[in-house]
């Protein structure tokens, strides 16, 4: 199993991009993100760094680099789950969903969504 490192609010936009994009050129990136645009040499800071930590890895057309993912969005959408349910609701998914509904952070479609699965899962 690949081991995933976090990632900082900067690193992920760039990932969102990648993972959006499949494979991409700095400036093909840059083009994505949203206003204020950073410079084009931190966004290719960006892009080093994420390779180095394994999240991406790239094809070279002389001197440029077409990038691409090597961890997939699942991958790192599980990791940061397990993340947030383990650091913060001590591994209760339980106490992760009371969580979310007394804050109103799920409505009622999405509630009756979650009984759908947990009815599909008790009928397994």
């Amino acid at each position: 199993m690949k081991s995933i490192k976090e990632l900082t609010r900067a690193e992920e936009q760039i990932m969102q991009v990648l993972w959006q994009l499949k494979k991409a050129f700095v400036k093909e990136v840059l083009d994505e993100l949203p206003l204020p645009k950073p410079a084009y040499n931190t966004v290719s800071t960006f892009i080093r760094i994420l390779e180095t930590k394994g999240f991406i890895s790239h094809n070279a057309f002389g001197k440029s680099h077409q990038y691409f993912p090597i961890i997939s969005k699942e991958e790192y959408q599980n990791f940061s789950a397990d993340k947030l349910l383990t650091g913060y609701f001590d591994n209760s998914v339980e106490r992760m969903f009371s969580f979310f509904v007394e804050k109103e952070k799920i409505d009622l479609k999405e509630a009756d969504e979650i009984l759908k699965l947990i009815e599909k899962l008790k009928n397994k």
